[in-house]
């Protein structure tokens, strides 16, 4: 009897801990973002703070740019709390990697170098964790694509290389072939490389995607601004 009970107790704490898991994606996927860092951060679970720290790097794009570097930080932490309490959680080393590479914008070059190299190190984690992570292939690409544009000194410190822009990009949409934000990232790599005629490749194929969440509309809208200025 205790037995049954132990494991009643336990199947309805996983089943409330799914659901407001889920609660909090929902407020996510509504653009509520500064809700979904909240209820994420509330649960105090690895993917409950996962969540949070996705939330938060996603609503600084939606805020002014001096109110940016302060939540890059804070999803920083979020990632890193997620982490101890769960170093096999896949989604906090990419998120934490997420985090360092927005929050290298705003550091000098140095410390962003810095940050790169512990970005790179996050991406390769959560990959060796799951390799069928998409959003970290997308991430290493632009991470090569971006530090390849930066000259011959970010190359030399980190060793990023051109070559392996396409290739992590190709994974990525061969994983996910219809995520609008893989496709317009993509095309952002590929502006950086000079290629026009790819990036807008990429686009055309972005805008004829469906979008439901708040933030796939987003990319939609993004995708197709982009594709107008290069028509």
């Amino acid at each position: 009897m205790r037995r049954t009970l132990i494991a009643l107790t336990l199947a309805l704490s996983s089943s409330a801990f799914a659901q407001s898991q889920s609660a909090a994606q929902s407020l996510f996927d509504e653009g509520k973002w500064q809700e979904a860092a909240a209820a994420g951060a509330a649960l105090n679970t690895s993917a409950g703070y996962a969540l949070a720290a996705e939330a938060t790097t996603a609503g600084a794009a939606l805020v002014a740019d001096s109110q940016k570097k302060a939540l890059f930080g804070k999803a920083q932490d979020y990632a890193k709390k997620a982490i101890s309490m769960d170093n096999t959680n896949p989604d906090a080393y990419f998120e934490l990697a997420r985090a360092q590479g927005r929050l290298a914008q705003f550091a000098g070059i140095l410390q962003s170098l810095g940050l790169a190299g512990d970005m790179k190190k996050n991406l390769e984690q959560a990959i060796k964790l799951k390799p069928n992570m998409a959003g970290a292939y997308v991430a290493l690409g632009l991470w090569n694509a971006n530090l390849d544009a930066k000259g011959f000194a970010a190359r030399a410190a980190t060793g990023a290389n051109r070559s392996q822009v396409v290739p992590n990009f190709e994974k990525a949409i061969a994983l996910e072939p219809t995520v609008i934000t893989h496709r317009v990232e993509y095309a952002n790599a590929l502006l950086l490389q000079g290629n026009k005629n790819g990036a807008r490749a990429q686009l055309e194929k972005a805008v004829t995607f469906n979008a439901e969440t708040y933030w796939e509309k987003r990319d939609l809208a993004i995708a197709q601004a982009m594709l107008a200025k290069l028509k």
